[in-house]
């Protein structure tokens, strides 16, 4: 019997994966969040699921120092994918539980469009043909290919998949990030009028909301059909005084913050997670990469950067990995519908948990535990945060549920983590370092 479980250990410390004593399960104590998201994700999930017990995280928090790897998955055309988690695809690499993989990604900004050069797309703003990725024109290549196979599933570019031996339907896998390095010096962030918040489309909108002062037609004769420092905006990146920043404008410097903005599992077979509620199937038959859903994916949430361990439940065969969207620095929210969308390579850890099922994605550094809502209403997201956090507490700090419903409204911060993705991500972060007992 797989139980949903956490284990119980020393709080504010990583967790071994142990099953608790006091664990609960669909016998004996529904869980909140199967309540509260049965109805939503239609999944045919019988029952309750629980979260994991997290891993011990490897890797250093300021991520200076490379860690090594057993496997390196490089971002050639054979291994990428646009826009979609197809499921059963020829394995990128088969690894093994409690090994490292090394993942190149690339950003889909100036390789996605298959009536404009790369060339001349990233010439528009001044990049050498040298500073152009060759993965990218490779993949930039094989479009027309893609388009007549059916093949685009949505916008993104992922590297994948990842098998993890011995990984089945029911299991959960425990993601450490170990490191994180810009493959180039330059990303790219979008705005238009009505893009990311500010569009039609957007749950806020209403009749009569006029978009932001920006131009809204690009002018005839523009290089690659792009507008720079309007419509899209280079920055590049480099040292300053020993920090890696995103140099923004004269007397404007950002630290970076890399992190993928896309981590997913293949999905449930038949199960689609749309851009609306209630929307049709995709006529591929491919999980989008636009919505995350319960098997992560588009979460962009900004904290899953090195040195913290995300946890996702496995619905097929080896799990199935899919990683991209990179980025080198965002908000929380996205509002604009882009970060600064920068190519990139990381190290992960990959552990399996067996017979340990997980519902949501959720994820942990040495700081906070962080639970994770997602829907496409931003008020029910953030209830589904809420009564994970709730459902955490009582699980694995042995609170009522009247106590852990007051420290999630005085103790847990919760941030929109992500509000452009048609699905929304509602973050908690639960502190650590109060619970000053040990069990």
């Amino acid at each position: 019997m797989r139980t949903p479980a956490f284990g119980i250990a020393a709080p504010c410390q990583r967790w071994e994966f142990s099953v608790s004593t006091n664990h609960w399960s669909s016998a004996s104590r529904r869980s909140v969040l199967a309540a509260g998201l049965a109805a939503t994700f239609a999944a045919g999930t019988a029952g309750a699921v629980g979260v994991a017990a997290p891993a011990q995280a490897s890797g250093n928090k300021g991520g200076s120092k490379r860690a090594k790897w057993h496997h390196h998955l490089k971002s050639t055309p054979d291994n990428l994918h646009w826009g979609g988690f197809p499921i059963g695809r020829r394995p990128g690499v088969t690894m093994r539980s409690g090994q490292t993989v090394r993942v190149d990604t690339l950003s889909h900004q100036g390789f996605t469009n298959p009536n404009i050069n790369p060339r001349d797309y990233f010439g528009a703003f001044g990049v050498k043909p040298r500073d152009i990725l060759a993965d990218g024109m490779a993949f930039w290549g094989t479009l027309p290919e893609r388009q007549a196979a059916n093949q685009q599933y949505g916008g993104h570019v992922l590297t994948g998949p990842i098998y993890v031996h011995g990984a089945e339907p029911g299991d959960t896998i425990a993601i450490d990030i170990l490191d994180i390095d810009t493959r180039v010096p330059y990303g790219f962030n979008n705005t238009a009028p009505t893009g990311g918040v500010m569009a039609t489309f957007y749950p806020g909108w209403r009749e009569g909301d006029a978009g932001l002062d920006i131009p809204a037609v690009i002018p005839p004769g523009m290089p690659a059909g792009v507008w720079p420092d309007v419509r899209t905006h280079l920055y590049r990146t480099g040292m300053y005084r020993g920090q890696e920043v995103v140099f923004f404008a004269d007397g404007i410097i950002i630290p970076t913050h890399k992190f993928m903005g896309i981590i997913a599992v293949a999905s449930p077979t038949g199960e689609f997670i749309g851009n609306t509620e209630g929307a049709p199937p995709p006529a591929t038959g491919v999980q989008n990469s636009t919505p995350p859903g319960k098997f992560g994916g588009n979460m962009d949430v900004r904290d899953l950067n090195v040195g913290t361990t995300l946890y996702l439940p496995v619905f097929q065969p080896g799990a199935q990995i899919f990683i991209g969207d990179p980025h080198s620095c965002q908000g929380d929210g996205e509002v604009s519908g882009t970060a600064v969308e920068h190519s990139l390579s990381g190290t992960f850890k990959v552990t399996l948990i067996k017979n340990v099922e997980t519902e949501l994605p959720w994820a942990e550094n040495d700081d906070h535990w962080i639970m994770m809502g997602i829907h496409w209403d931003l008020d029910r997201a953030m209830r589904i945060a809420v009564e994970k956090t709730v459902d955490f507490l009582v699980t694995t700090q042995g609170l009522t549920v009247p106590k852990a419903y007051s420290f999630a409204s005085i103790a847990v911060n919760y941030h929109n983590a992500e509000v452009v993705d048609r699905t929304q991500v509602v973050t908690g972060y639960i502190p650590k370092d109060v619970f000053k007992r040990r069990r």
